[in-house]
């Protein structure tokens, strides 16, 4: 699993050990990250097939995943099956757009981006992506 790069989930703490605990129970199968984290950090897009190494807050490895669908959407063309699917609980899509604003409209996003007014509207370009646990803790299934 080291010469896989990680995959973090939000920032250490409560919020990552709850969306790490709800891909291990297979709960969560999506994420959404958006367009300019990736511009930020000078990442290329993930791909279809790309794994890597689920962290927990400790940036323990937890499991391995690999995307099954990489797209990139305006976030009011986010859907409500990639909403649920995010695990989280969200069973509308106001209710993950609010869930997801506050990360991103939060001080520890906007200190990461570098800016203290970062807000996010319909036309803000996310990256949506569908993953399956390909490792667990040592497990293949």
């Amino acid at each position: 699993m080291a010469e896989l790069p990680k995959a973090e989930f939000a920032f250490p703490g409560p919020l990552r050990d709850q969306l790490v605990a709800a891909i291990l129970s297979g709960a969560k199968t999506s994420t959404t990250g958006l367009m300019i984290e990736y511009e930020r950090d000078g990442e290329p897009l993930p791909e279809v097939g790309d794994r890597s190494v689920v962290v927990d807050s400790d940036d323990r490895p937890v499991a391995v995943i690999e995307l099954t669908e990489v797209r990139v959407v305006r976030l009011g063309d986010v859907d409500l099956a990639h909403a649920r699917d995010e695990g989280e609980g969200f069973e509308t899509v106001a209710g993950w757009r609010a869930g997801h604003e506050r990360f991103w409209h939060g001080p520890e996003y906007r200190a990461y981006l570098g800016d203290p007014d970062f807000t996010v509207d319909d036309g803000t370009l996310a990256v949506v992506e569908r993953f399956r646990v390909v490792r667990d803790g040592g497990r293949v299934p």
